[in-house]
Parts: structure tokens; sequence; C-alpha cells
């Protein structure tokens, strides 16, 4: 199937566009949350939050693991040992450090 010539612009500027969409939105999100943080700042009101990283890594590595083995095993089954397989390798491990991370912060505290 030969494809025209504008069909191939056409295709090459969607992920262009995509990102510049992202990061619009993603500009002024945070435009707004500084906004809003400089206005509960002026009127006292603003309290600083507390991130609890420990509930923020075990959560994200067994998100990040459970993907990442489904994506290895149905990659390997479909496209067996090649490049392809690093599209579930790499959120695979970077789950198994999250959770890593977790429990030796957790077992550091006692």
């Amino acid at each position: 199937m030969v494809r025209s010539n504008a069909a191939q612009i056409i295709i090459a500027l969607i992920p262009i566009v995509g990102i510049v969409m992202g990061s619009v939105v993603v500009f002024f999100y945070l435009l707004w949350k500084h906004k809003r943080k400089m206005s509960l700042i002026e009127s006292k009101l603003w309290k600083e939050s507390v991130f609890d990283l420990l509930t923020f890594s075990l959560l994200g590595g067994l998100l990040l693991s459970i993907v990442g083995l489904c994506l290895t095993v149905f990659l390997a089954i479909v496209g067996g040992r090649n490049y392809g397989l690093l599209g579930g390798i790499i959120p695979l491990s970077s789950g198994i450090a999250l959770l890593s991370f977790f429990l030796i912060k957790r077992f550091d505290r006692h």
C-alpha cells in the first residue's frame, strides 16, 4: 500500500501535536497550582502537605511490577527474544526497584 506525501506528513505531525498539547496542559496546571498556593499563603490558609514516600513507593512498585510482568510475558510470547521485550522489562525492573526501596526503608525504621 502506497501512502501519499500528505498522509505521511499528517501521520508524522500527530505525535508532535500531542506532545505540544500535553505540555500546554501541564504548563497551565502548574501555573494554576502556583497561583492557588500564592493566594492561600496571602490569606494565611495554606498548610504544607506531607508526602508519604513509603506508600508511594509501595503503590508505584506494585503497579509497575504487575504491568511490567504482564508486558514481559506478552511480548515474549508474541515477539520472542528481541529488543521489543524491553518494553516490559523496563517497567518490571523499575517496579522491583521501588519495592526494594520500600522494603529497605520499612525495615530501616524499626
